[in-house]
Formats: structure tokens, sequence, C-alpha cells
């Protein structure tokens, strides 16, 4: 009698969870499914209503520590397609799964086609950043990895369009013509934020800047900048390595410190009271992602 009670009770709960990861979703469109919100701000702007944009990493949630919800694989079960960042951790764990378990979704990468920068995400290192590309990845460690923060280019967020338009033209050939023309708009705006970022920052060629986590690798690379990343994901700094982050950045000069507070730590204040930058919360996840991008980029111009 236990055994009927527990398996109803099983089967309610699967219901109602089924019922509320439908309401999250239309009844009457695709959709396709993308890692980060970045991503679905891209999307969006190339398929307007036509489709039903659902991202897995929402409300602020650590791409580290995520693990994704019933909800989130059901969502993934209704997908005509998948569109991965590419190299974010949880990633490639979720292809896993899905490989075995929902072999009919398909799974597209939009990274493809970019120039990596390696070595910035190697476990336990304490470097300033240089921003090596694939072709260097022979002179790494051999435990060297890609970097996975390609959206925080403007000049890679316009390979990730393209690769987004691929995808949702394969999987609704019928609106070609109005993803086509709305690529071409993005295109323009996207063009338009390179064009105001490269001469605001023009002046500031070589300079350096300070982040906790090695969030802007591409973005320095872009525009001639330097990353220093001073933090560690999960790790306290020893007094020895704090006393050489802030050498390093008294060394370069950086005037700015950009700070991602699901990185919180006591010792980015600690270790910016010696070196006297300005520290800025930053929101590399956000939605709003070209607004992001001018914070940074005016944040940097301004010093």
């Amino acid at each position: 009698m236990k055994n009927k009670i527990y398996l109803l009770l099983i089967g309610t709960v699967a219901l109602l969870m089924h019922s509320c990861g439908e309401a999250k979703l239309s009844s009457d469109k695709t959709v396709v499914t993308v890692s980060l919100e970045p991503q679905k701000y891209l999307l969006e702007k190339i398929v307007g209503d036509s489709i039903e944009v659902a991202c897995l990493l929402q409300n602020g949630a650590n791409p580290e520590s995520y693990e994704p919800s019933i909800n989130d694989l059901m969502t993934l079960e209704r997908s005509a397609a998948y569109i991965k960042m590419g190299n974010v951790g949880f990633e490639q764990v979720l292809v896993e799964k899905l490989a075995q378990n929902n072999k009919s979704l398909r799974v597209y990468d939009s990274s493809q086609g970019i120039d990596y920068i390696m070595g910035t995400h190697d476990c336990c290192e304490h470097h300033h950043d240089h921003a090596h590309s694939h072709h260097d990845a022979d002179h790494h460690h051999h435990e060297a990895v890609a970097d996975p923060h390609t959206w925080t280019s403007v000049k890679n967020a316009k390979v990730i369009a393209r690769n987004m338009l691929d995808v949702v033209v394969e999987i609704d050939s019928v609106n070609k013509n109005y993803y086509n023309d709305n690529y071409n708009k993005l295109m323009i705006a996207l063009d338009s934020l390179d064009n105001y970022a490269t001469e605001k920052l023009a002046p500031h060629k070589g300079e350096a800047f300070m982040v906790w986590h090695p969030s802007l690798s591409y973005f320095a690379r872009d525009y001639g900048l330097e990353q220093i990343t001073v933090g560690q994901i999960g790790k306290e700094l020893s007094a020895q390595q704090l006393q050489a982050q802030i050498d390093n950045a008294r060394n370069h000069n950086a005037k700015v410190f950009f700070f991602q507070k699901e990185f919180d730590s006591q010792q980015a204040s600690v270790l910016n009271e010696q070196i006297g930058a300005t520290m800025i919360t930053i929101n590399p996840l956000s939605y709003d992602w070209e607004a992001e991008i001018r914070r940074i980029v005016d944040a940097i111009a301004s010093k």
C-alpha cells in the first residue's frame, strides 16, 4: 500500500512539474533553447516573434555551479534545437546527457569558427592575460582550455549571430527572408557598437584593467587592452598571492577593477584598497548585452 501511495505521489509531482514547465512556453511556436542570456538577446534580434527562445541559465545563476532542472530538461525536450555557447562548463555534461536521453535533439555550437584564447581558465592559474589564440596552443601546458567567454567580444558576437542565423534558417526555412532581414539589421547595430568601442578605446590602447574572473579576454584582444586577472574561483588568495596581484596591477597602472557579484569575495575590496582603482560591478551574463558592453567601454574610456 505504501509503495502505491509513493508511486502516486511521484506521478503527481511529475505532472505538476510538467504543467509548470509547459506554462513557460507558448504552445504554437517553435522553441529553440540557448545556454546564456546574451545568446538569447542576439537570437531574439534575429527571430523576432517567430520563434520562442528559451534560456537555461537565468536570473544571475552561476554557470560554474549550474545544473539543469526538470523544467529545463522538459524545455529541451520540446525544443527544435539547442544552441550551446560552445565552451561553458555545464554544456559538456548536458550534451552528453542529451546524447543518451534525447538523441533526436539537434545540438549546435554558436561559437564555431571563433579564434579561441587559450589558458585563461587553467586550474589555479594567476597571471597577466596575454590573449593567446588557439594558434599558440602548442606553446601552452597540455591542460590549457579555451576561454568560454566568447560573447564578451562584439566581433565574436557577429560570428555567434551568423551561426544562430544558419540554425533558424535550417529549422524554419519558410521565414528565411524575415530572419535574414533581421540579421542584417543586427549586423548594422553590431558594427555601430564595434565602431563606438574602437573610437572610445583607441586612446587607451595598451592600457591594463583588472578583473576578478577572466571574463573579458576577447574584449581585451579586440581593442588592444591588457586584462589582469586577480581572483581565483572557490579559493581565497594567500597573503603572498594577494601582494603579487597588487604589485602586478600597480606595475601596469590599472585604473579600473571589474568585479562580478557572483564571485563575491572580501579579498577583492582589500586588494582594491591597496591599488586605488575604480571598482565596477559588471554582469557579463546579462540579457541586456549591448548595454553591458557599453558600460565596460565607457568605464575604461573615462579613466
